[in-house]
């Protein structure tokens, strides 16, 4: 890869701009990614590619992203759920509670 690669986008009236695809590739940007800005003294941008946060599941995003791609070019997959189905889920899990707070025990970690 050569030292310095050098890209251009335009601002639109909104001050809104298209990160290009070179940057998007060098930094792993995907859908909804966010990007981290270090403004440097001598007027120096540097753009990162943002931290996911505590809260965020980078697992969970990539699944949905895929998830998102795949609905949009086969969009013929995609099937309603019928009543049936979701009867039959409802009795295999109905009566089951399941505390989403409660810690893992040793055997589930």
């Amino acid at each position: 890869m050569p030292a310095t690669i050098e890209v251009e986008s335009t601002l639109t009236d909104r001050y809104q701009t298209t990160v290009p695809e070179t940057v998007r590739r060098a930094l792993g940007l995907g859908k909804r990614d966010k990007i981290h800005y270090s403004i440097r003294a001598s007027g120096e941008v540097v753009l990162t590619r943002a931290e996911a946060s505590e809260g965020e599941d980078p697992v969970l995003e990539h699944f949905l992203n895929f998830l998102e791609r795949d609905i949009a070019r086969h969009p013929e997959r995609v099937r309603p759920v019928d009543a049936a189905f979701v009867a039959r889920l409802q009795s295999l899990v109905g009566s089951v509670n399941v505390d989403l707070d409660a810690p893992l025990s040793e055997d589930d970690e």
